[in-house]
């Protein structure tokens, strides 16, 4: 766990609560002013292909939006440093909005069949990806990128891995169809046996007349 990460959100109200609850609260040493990801931690992001992202509006509300794409599309610029594509949508502008006042971001990625999560916190600029086309093609795939609009860049505060305890592990389709190949395979074996039993009776009782033997 990131000593930077629970430094951010261990408030006097947290701490109080954690007090109040348990007896006493936890004390964190000072902690470096970021916490670069390690190889861990940008493998992981590297594989995902969704995650949510928080933000918080000039009135002060969370916003959570699902943002997807293949895996992959949450690009590793370094270690301190992730980037998206933004594409045009419903023009409602509010993750940007709200970034444009406050640039704090939470984000939340989840691996369900592993059953791993991992909270990134950083602080989060929007580019015009017209006057970024260098970074719009490294942020974004050849068939889409002539409707990229924004780039999202996301300077990294800190991280924290959650446990797994509670996690339903969820597969998509894709990883469904991959499980499943060996037993389709096996099925259409033991099909192709049957059928051949069916029109070779014959055969198939001196087969088990010698394998009786």
């Amino acid at each position: 766990m990131s000593g930077r990460y629970l430094e951010t959100y261990f408030t006097p109200a947290v701490l109080a609560a954690q007090s109040r609850y348990f007896g006493r609260s936890q004390a964190i040493p000072p902690q470096p002013e970021s916490d670069p990801l390690t190889t861990e931690e940008m493998d992981f992001v590297r594989q995902q292909d969704s995650f949510y992202m928080a933000t918080i509006s000039e009135n002060g509300w969370p916003y959570v939006q699902h943002r997807g794409g293949s895996p992959g599309f949450l690009r590793v610029l370094s270690p301190t440093q992730l980037a998206f594509a933004d594409y045009k949508g419903n023009r409602q502008m509010l993750s940007t909005g709200n970034l444009a006042a406050n640039d704090r971001v939470a984000l939340f990625l989840m691996d369900y069949p592993r059953r791993e999560r991992l909270k990134i916190l950083g602080h989060a600029h929007v580019e015009d990806a017209r006057l970024h086309p260098e970074l719009a093609t490294q942020v974004s795939e050849p068939e889409v990128r002539g409707i990229v609009e924004r780039i999202y860049r996301i300077n990294i505060v800190s991280f924290d891995w959650n446990c797994p305890k509670y996690i339903t592990p969820r597969y998509t389709a894709a990883e469904l169809e991959s499980a499943i190949i060996p037993l389709k395979m096996r099925i259409a074996e033991l099909e192709s046996q049957l059928k051949f039993s069916e029109t070779n009776p014959s055969a198939s009782s001196r087969n088990a007349a010698s394998q009786g033997t």
